[in-house]
């Protein structure tokens, strides 16, 4: 997906100040996958084993994490999808349907979490902060 999709991609975008973050799943920090994303963003790499380290507990801090892959699952398997496209089909629907509203209030949610992870100097997060 990486090499047949995600770097064709970037090649259409301005991709020198963005940053790559990844979790430490095993097959995301392969040699050959790091080494390739190292080659495509340099130090702007966050993973494991790359330039800047995955921090710990980051699922509390990722907005793919914390909210869109749970909201979405919820919605794509509501109506027990029998077949592969049926299934596409879900995911492609519900992600449509997203709306901007509800992505700014991720956003402002995620800097609320920065901002308590910069004071209390990266420990854990005692509850869940999420509000929609």
């Amino acid at each position: 997906m990486i090499t047949n999709f995600f770097i064709p991609e970037l090649n259409n975008h301005d991709v020198q100040e963005l940053w790559f973050q990844q979790d430490g799943t095993t097959c995301h920090t392969a040699r050959a996958t790091i080494d390739l994303l190292k080659d495509t963003f340099g130090d702007r790499l966050i993973s494991r084993f790359g330039p800047v380290n995955w921090p710990p507990r980051s699922c509390d801090l990722t907005p793919l994490d914390y909210f869109l892959w749970g909201y979405a699952k919820s919605l794509v398997y509501a109506d027990k999808p029998q077949t592969l496209d049926h299934l596409e089909d879900n995911i492609r629907r519900v992600i449509v349907d997203i709306r901007p509203q509800m992505l700014e209030k991720v956003i402002e949610n995620w800097t609320s979490r920065l901002d308590y992870i910069r004071a209390s100097r990266g420990s854990p997060m005692p509850e869940i902060i999420f509000k929609m």
